[in-house]
């Protein structure tokens, strides 16, 4: 269940840097009001998860989440580039992620 957490905190996480862009520079209410809302409930749930998880490898996989998604997001809403190298590098990073959760998530 913790990594079901973890996973929501990271989303949460996709969702307040998004919504931070969104809400240029905090000047509409309504996605600044979002991005305090993601970014509260990333942090809840990321101390709900490290209740049970190893800090480090919480904070590196709910990182790593955040960072993938909200590159993703960018490619595909924002139209940021996707070259061979930046898709690359984020394939590495999800193969980091998933490392951490089989090789070293459990105590």
């Amino acid at each position: 269940m913790s990594w079901i957490i973890l996973i929501i905190a990271g989303l949460f996480e996709v969702g307040f840097t998004t919504c931070l862009k969104l809400s240029n520079n905090f000047t509409n209410l309504k996605w600044s009001i979002a991005f305090a809302l993601c970014i509260s409930l990333s942090f809840y749930f990321l101390n709900k998860a490290t209740q049970t998880l190893p800090m480090g490898t919480a904070y590196a996989v709910w990182t790593g989440i955040g960072a993938v998604g909200t590159v993703l997001v960018g490619i595909i809403y924002f139209q940021e580039p996707a070259n061979f190298w930046r898709i690359f590098f984020i394939v590495t990073l999800i193969g980091s992620i998933l490392g951490l959760k089989f090789f070293a998530g459990s105590h």
